[in-house]
């Protein structure tokens, strides 16, 4: 049989019945799930995904998932969980005890240290900011047992240099967590560069129509594997059969979207480095945004989420009003479907020290003509004048 790259095995269709043979993705649904005899009830095993034991554990339908997920980035184990948030909760319940430290990026997904913020208050765990742009400068403590990190930042866009984070922490016995949402598993090869868990909020690209909530955990260590999954059991988290049978639907393009919004989306940051009231333009892709040589280093793409500050002596309301002047990009959270998103920031009110003074926007860019959503901008860019 001819060898078949990655992306050729995502498309192709995967063996079903015999007598019956589509190109879509069946969808598999279970509460109960019955064995062929008590034996082989009393012999079943909960962590064995060859098995199947009980709806929560999963079926075909979500095994087949996984297993591409897995193959994507380069991993050998997957779990799902109902969103990206989920996921992050379950990493870091099922790897820090009463005592134990997790250092958190300043530039983080706010949720991700609002977990560690209530782990704290609740369960006795430590936590801390670091600068992911000073490697040098972290504090690894006897205590410290994970690593978190997010690459870039999902609100500042600064890049890691995740190699030389993960080289420290492992010299202090500490694993490390990547939110590697942005790149989606296609753009960084998040376990080649160190990492023993990436994370990603399927709710987004993998997804691409904007309707599905869920999360994933991809690791390569088998014990590791275990720890969360034994977690995982006890909280019982559990997706839906007919979303992962939306996001198996989305697989195959993902691709495609992929790189045909990261050319959009350098397009129109282009353009907006161009206005007088933008400061500047934080897209790892430009040379001038902070992190530029690590991606150039370490990503094969760029996703199309970035974010532009505007001049400090532009108002907030003025900001507002520009965003809510714009027809085609929409007001909203999450990212990685097919329209266009704008929101702002008032980093101003953030934890750490943003050194741009003015208000900031992050632009999602969809499947839009690039040149109508240029378009759009200069319309809105009348409001701030």
């Amino acid at each position: 049989m001819t060898k078949k790259s990655l992306w050729t095995e995502l498309v192709q269709p995967e063996d079903r019945q015999e007598n019956f043979q589509s190109l879509a993705n069946g969808i598999e649904r279970a509460s109960t799930v019955v064995f062929k005899n008590v034996q082989s009830m009393r012999q079943r095993n909960w962590r064995d995904k060859a098995q199947y034991s009980y709806g929560l554990q999963g079926t075909p339908t979500t095994r087949k998932l996984e297993r591409k997920l897995a193959a994507m980035e380069g991993g050998k184990h997957c779990i799902l969980t109902p969103s990206g948030l989920a996921a992050i909760s379950l990493t870091m319940l099922a790897l820090l005890k009463r005592g134990e430290r997790v250092l958190i990026p300043d530039n983080t997904y706010e949720p991700a240290a609002e977990v560690a913020r209530y782990m704290a208050a609740n369960f006795g765990i430590e936590w801390a900011w670091y600068d992911p742009s000073q490697p040098g400068s972290i504090e690894f403590t006897a205590n410290t047992r994970l690593l978190w990190t997010e690459t870039p930042g999902s609100l500042t866009m600064e890049v890691a240099d995740l190699p030389v984070l993960a080289a420290a922490a492992h010299k202090h016995g500490a694993l490390v967590a990547v939110d590697a949402t942005w790149s989606a598993g296609l753009a960084m090869r998040t376990f080649d560069l160190g990492a023993d868990i990436s994370i990603q909020a399927l709710t987004k690209y993998q997804s691409g129509g904007s309707d599905v909530l869920m999360g994933s955990i991809v690791l390569r260590d088998d014990k590791l594997h275990n720890r969360l999954l034994d977690a995982n059991t006890v909280l019982g988290l559990g997706v839906s059969p007919e979303d992962c049978g939306l996001v198996l639907r989305s697989l195959p393009h993902l691709r495609l979207r992929y790189e045909a919004q990261d050319n959009a989306a350098r397009k129109v940051a282009a353009w907006l480095q161009e206005q007088p009231q933008v400061e500047a333009v934080l897209h790892p892709a430009l040379p001038d945004s902070p992190g530029h040589d690590i991606w150039r280093r370490d990503f094969s793409g760029a996703a199309s989420l970035f974010s532009v500050a505007f001049q400090p002596e532009i108002s907030q309301a003025r900001i507002d009003a520009f965003v809510d002047a714009l027809e085609l990009f929409h007001v909203g959270f999450s990212w990685g479907g097919a329209v266009s998103l704008a929101l702002p920031f008032e980093m101003n009110k953030t934890h750490r020290d943003f050194p741009y003074k003015g208000g900031l926007v992050r632009f999602y860019i969809g499947l839009e003509s690039s040149q109508d959503l240029i378009d759009d901008l200069i319309n809105a860019f009348k409001n701030l004048n």
